[in-house]
């Protein structure tokens, strides 16, 4: 009798390890604020920002902005001050050391996403003025049907400038910024979203790829979230992403993920373009944008997938590495995978917040 209570005991502690950690490369932490909390404490442990860094330009990279973004969101959120102070640390020295940037470009402003929400939460000045100016920046000289000049038709910047100019408008309430992301954004619909609802990398590069579509999903869903209806372009944008969204709800695999090509089910499991999925469908859901009882279960689904991709130390797998604009297909299937990458713990950061906001 004494040797069955051993077994038995000895059953629910083995069953007990499985439930929190299913394979080999997946997270002992489950939830959005355990995982999230995780992904904080790693990106912290970077001694060194991320750059952006051609010849063109000297500035910090984009996957630092939106993972330190999104840390610092899930951060107050939490309201954990130690771990707002850090980060705070971390970003003053882009001010400090003015590296903040050296040309007005599409891929470097949209730094000014992380300074116009340390504004928000602090409301110190030096984080304003150095968040606005690259909101301006990007319309600094803009083109005659009143486009920014950032615009080159790269499915990217639908994230880069949208995202910005919303928080340009979250930190002022100023219109102008939400009139400047509708008027870009709705012309990006018109310009490169497909029948089915998807969209090429760009004009010349006929492939639905994952992340380049993740970057659409994610501004469109940050863009709505404020967007009013009255807004001239609203209405588009609206069924544009409505539109996208079912065509990706039809495309995820039954585990919760999504593929490097969308449509391609033998690429790769992709984790940033699921994570930025995931935090459209539940940004669309909680806002009024979906409809609950279709996206929810598969946000949910995509998170528990997520999970099984994030080590211990907090280290998201299976990212596609940077991927620039191709018309060879195998360009994309072959692409080079990464661990730790920022392109994945940022879009994993959003996601953690947006699960844990009402």
């Amino acid at each position: 009798m004494k040797n069955q209570i051993i077994l038995l005991i000895a059953i629910i502690i083995f069953n007990s390890c499985v439930e929190y950690r299913t394979s080999d490369t997946s997270s002992y932490y489950k939830t959005p604020e355990e995982i999230g909390r995780l992904l904080i404490k790693d990106l912290l442990s970077r001694s060194e920002l991320m750059m952006y860094d051609t010849e063109d330009v000297y500035a910090v990279h984009y996957a630092e902005a939106c993972a330190g973004y999104g840390a610092f969101k899930l951060s107050g959120l939490l309201n954990d001050t130690v771990l707002i102070n850090k980060l705070m640390v971390r970003y003053d020295r882009v001010i400090e050391d003015s590296i903040l940037n050296t040309a007005n470009h599409v891929d470097a402003n949209v730094y000014g996403i992380l300074p116009l929400e340390l504004f928000i939460y602090n409301k110190k000045q030096k984080y304003y003025h150095q968040g606005i100016e690259l909101a301006d920046g990007q319309w600094k000289s803009s083109l005659p049907d009143g486009l920014s000049s950032h615009t080159r038709y790269w499915i990217d910047d639908v994230y880069m400038i949208s995202s910005l100019q919303v928080q340009a408008y979250r930190a002022t309430g100023k219109m102008i910024y939400l009139e400047r992301a509708a008027l870009e954004i709705d012309a990006y619909i018109q310009k490169l979203q497909q029948p089915n609802g998807l969209f090429y990398h760009g004009v010349n590069a006929p492939f639905f790829w994952g992340r380049g579509n993740g970057w659409v999903a994610a501004g469109l869903a940050e863009l709505l979230s404020e967007l009013p209806e009255s807004n001239l372009h609203y209405k588009n944008i609206l069924n544009g992403y409505q539109k996208m969204m079912k065509t990706l709800l039809m495309n995820q695999d039954e585990d919760g993920m999504w593929h490097q090509l969308i449509d391609h089910k033998d690429s790769f499991k992709e984790t940033s373009a699921t994570a930025m999925f995931g935090f459209a469908f539940t940004v669309g859901v909680k806002k009024g944008l979906l409809k609950e009882e279709i996206y929810k279960n598969a946000y949910l689904q995509a998170w528990n997938a997520l999970t099984k991709y994030i080590s211990k130390e907090g280290k998201v797998s299976d990212v596609c590495v940077g991927t620039g604009q191709s018309k060879d297909i195998n360009y994309y299937l072959t692409r080079p995978k990464s661990i730790g990458d920022l392109h994945g713990q940022a879009p994993v950061l959003w996601f953690a917040y947006s699960l844990m906001t009402i």
